[in-house]
């Protein structure tokens, strides 16, 4: 397992990163020992750093990686969690509820403190709500609560905000630097320029990158979902799954520390991180570019319209 220095934290994280969301069943209905079996197995192959959220699961994710975590000594993974989004529709960035968030979060995964807490979907909240939020940041940190903070939220803008609006440790992004997707790199100059490390989240696109299609819940066009389908038969067809590709593409660069992805499945997990050890296929990659080329960095909206204006729809 590569590692990569997370912005100016000081904290070297895999270039590949578990992401458990899954935990929640949020995908599919798990059983805790299947989800737990993913955890010890993922940290024992060198992935080093852990996202969930309260959240994920209506905090089922928190409690099931907390019954893994159990198992573990604490200096053998990273841990972030978030707070200020509990529900689809349920959102409090407010000082006090920041704080009363992250107190159960380390009750339900069964530690003092976390190496980084992200205010959640900051997108979905006027900004002066969020500037609220980063007050209890602040505290968070100064009792020992938290090591570093960021946020995390789908539209770019939203990101660019916060990263100007306060000194942030890290950012968390997500659908924006993938095989259909890589305007994360139009941001890339600024956030190195504020010294913020880069969480790279969802490398397949929340499933665009795949031969079954979309969930109904995907809120890509339909034309975005057609031509990435097309794209991940293609790749079926030369014998290559699109997952491969797009793990592989989305753990290359050197300037993205990390990459997230999310299963509760080990030998999905496993699979994932043998895919490391193996050369990018360039053929292929330019090949499924041209693919993907009519509908490339097209994105969706997420949230308040004031983050969305400028996104190319």
């Amino acid at each position: 397992m590569q590692f990569r220095r997370l912005g100016q934290t000081g904290l070297e994280v895999s270039i590949l990163s578990y992401g458990a969301s899954a935990l929640g069943s949020v995908f599919r209905d798990i059983r805790p020992e299947e989800g737990i079996r993913t955890v010890h197995e993922t940290i024992d192959r060198g992935v080093n750093l852990i996202d969930v959220s309260p959240y994920y699961g209506l905090t089922k994710a928190e409690t099931v990686l907390g019954q893994a975590l159990a198992e573990l000594p604490r200096d053998r993974y990273l841990l972030s969690s978030k707070a200020g989004r509990y529900g689809a529709d349920e959102f409090d960035f407010s000082e006090q509820r920041i704080i009363r968030s992250v107190e159960e979060s380390l009750f339900r995964l069964g530690t003092d403190y976390l190496d980084i807490l992200l205010l959640h979907d900051i997108e979905f909240v006027p900004f002066s709500q969020i500037e609220e939020g980063f007050a209890a940041l602040d505290k968070l940190k100064e009792q020992g609560k938290i090591r570093f903070h960021g946020v995390s939220g789908l539209p770019l803008p939203a990101l660019e905000k916060a990263l100007r609006a306060k000194a942030l440790d890290v950012v968390l992004s997500y659908c924006h630097y993938s095989l259909n997707d890589n305007t994360l790199l139009g941001l890339l100059p600024f956030i190195k320029q504020r010294g913020t490390g880069l969480i790279n989240a969802s490398p397949l696109s929340m499933g665009l990158l795949g031969t079954r299609g979309t969930a109904d819940w995907h809120p890509a066009a339909e034309e975005i979902k057609t031509v990435c389908k097309r794209a991940a038969l293609f790749c079926e067809q030369q014998g290559t799954p699109i997952a491969k590709l797009a793990v592989q593409y989305s753990t290359s660069r050197p300037d993205i520390p990390t990459t997230l992805v999310s299963t509760a499945n080990p030998d999905n997990m496993m699979q994932n991180i043998q895919w490391l050890e193996e050369p990018l296929d360039e053929q292929l990659l330019c090949a499924v570019m041209e693919i993907l080329a009519p509908v490339h960095n097209r994105t969706w909206s997420s949230g308040l319209r004031e983050y969305n204006e400028e996104l190319q729809l």
